[in-house]
């Protein structure tokens, strides 16, 4: 199967979301949280992380997810994930509460795509101050991709992880995830990266981004949000709609795409320091705000 076929499928079996200029989302990727070990990439940002989702929570936003939040190939299960960033799961609690989240699934978690997998080990936790089990999230399902459709000029911003344009990470995964654990992942805590990662590939890096550029051009020019390459990328009016929201992985930074207001922006959050020498995470826009209605087709 073509990563055309790939993406096609994806979109047609995609969860779609109604939206209107009120509505407020948040798309993060690839946080690749671990388990807080010398390996765990999430762990240098984890507080300008969790700063920022609470942000976004007390403003209303739905957050979205597009694919590798969860580092599962470098570890073998959720539940040591779970206990190193517990507050973060905690508080992604809360957006599911109110039906704010939404989950897709990417290559370093594609066990998500497996609905028994996530109720077995996302629906509940145990809780060993009160030897009882706590619900997290009941009910939760992961999507290989969302739509986000306008109610009103029915324009659609199709969101996916962005492996599918990724022969490799998407039909190989698991050999992926073998070479990982028994090999990347030792001789990263050395410093040696992985190759067959995109983000470390730069040559792959842009073979993937020229595919997903071909399908948009076949699919009328549709907006399309992807993650995988930890790239950000925010086109302007009138190019090839390609974004990507870059990944949560930066060195001392984390990059989203925020939705509001009937705009869509690049933005980065890090850690800065007042004259006064003490330290704050502020919030920093790259890119737009531009009208989403700008990248309809002519």
């Amino acid at each position: 199967m073509s990563s055309f076929n790939r993406l096609d499928r994806a979109y047609k079996n995609a969860k779609t979301i109604s939206f209107d200029d009120s509505s407020k989302f948040i798309l993060f990727s690839d946080c690749h949280r671990g388990d807080n070990s010398f390996a765990d990439d999430f762990a240098n940002n984890r507080n300008i992380y969790f700063h920022a989702l609470n942000h976004y929570f007390r403003k209303g936003f739905d957050y979205c997810e597009l694919g590798d939040g969860d580092e599962l190939w470098e570890n073998i299960n959720f539940e040591s994930i779970f206990e190193a960033h517990k507050n973060v799961f905690q508080l992604l609690r809360k957006f599911h509460l109110q039906n704010r989240l939404h989950m897709i699934w990417g290559n370093h978690d594609m066990v998500y795509r497996d609905q028994n997998y996530v109720d077995k080990h996302l629906s509940s936790y145990f809780e060993p101050i009160d030897d009882s089990d706590k619900e997290l999230f009941q009910g939760l399902a992961y999507h290989e991709a969302l739509v986000l459709k306008h109610n009103e000029s029915g324009q659609e911003l199709f969101l996916t992880h962005g492996h599918q344009a990724d022969w490799w990470n998407y039909k190989f995964w698991r050999i992926g995830r073998f070479l990982v654990r028994v090999l990347w992942k030792p001789l990263q805590v050395v410093g040696i990266a992985d190759p067959t990662s995109p983000a470390k590939n730069y040559k792959e890096l842009i073979r993937i981004e020229r595919r997903i550029k071909r399908w948009i051009l076949k699919n009328n020019l549709r907006i399309t949000i992807a993650g995988h390459t930890h790239r950000p990328r925010f086109p302007e009016p009138g190019q090839i709609p390609f974004f990507n929201d870059g990944s949560c992985v930066h060195p001392r930074s984390i990059t989203g795409i925020e939705i509001e207001n009937g705009h869509i922006s690049l933005i980065k959050w890090h850690v800065d320091t007042k004259i006064d020498g003490t330290l704050q995470i502020v919030r920093v826009l790259l890119e737009g705000p531009e009208k989403l209605s700008d990248y309809i087709p002519k």
